[in-house]
């Protein structure tokens, strides 16, 4: 089955991920590296970084669910929902963690925990999305179906 969102048969769902899946787990680093620096830098560059991945990730979404709603299969459909789900719980903590920082007081945990339950969901869902690319071939094409179209 092939991608709805894609540009020259590549979708564009997997290609927007890796920036908002990276910032949100940078801001985690950020976050550990911040409890055993004497540098309050490291929390702000945790803020630009949960920002850009909230921004990054509703973009990835819209592909995402183009996708989504394209698929049949009732097993894809129940994988894509769960990861649907986790990824969407991950932009939803992270905007939470977002708010938290400019409420809670300087040297608060609570970004960290929150930051870390953001890793956490994010490895679910792209444990989740590769299960339906890696595993059930979502948006793949066979290599046959490649070899008989005209270049």
């Amino acid at each position: 089955m092939s991608s709805p969102a894609s540009v020259a048969n590549h979708p564009i769902h997997p290609m927007l991920i890796a920036f908002p899946i990276g910032l949100l787990v940078f801001a985690f680093f950020c976050d550990v590296i911040r409890l055993f620096a004497a540098s309050p830098s490291w929390s702000t560059v945790a803020l630009y970084s949960i920002a850009g991945g909230i921004g990054g990730g509703l973009v990835a979404a819209i592909p995402g669910l183009i996708d989504y709603f394209s698929i049949d299969e009732a097993e894809m459909k129940r994988i894509a929902t769960f990861h649907l789900l986790a990824s969407l719980s991950a932009i939803t903590v992270s905007g939470l963690n977002l708010w938290l920082r400019f409420r809670v007081e300087q040297g608060s945990k609570i970004p960290l925990l929150l930051s870390g339950l953001v890793v956490v969901l994010l490895g679910i869902g792209g444990w989740l999305g590769g299960e339906m690319v890696y595993v059930k071939g979502m948006a793949v094409q066979a290599v046959e179906d490649l070899s008989s179209k005209p270049r």
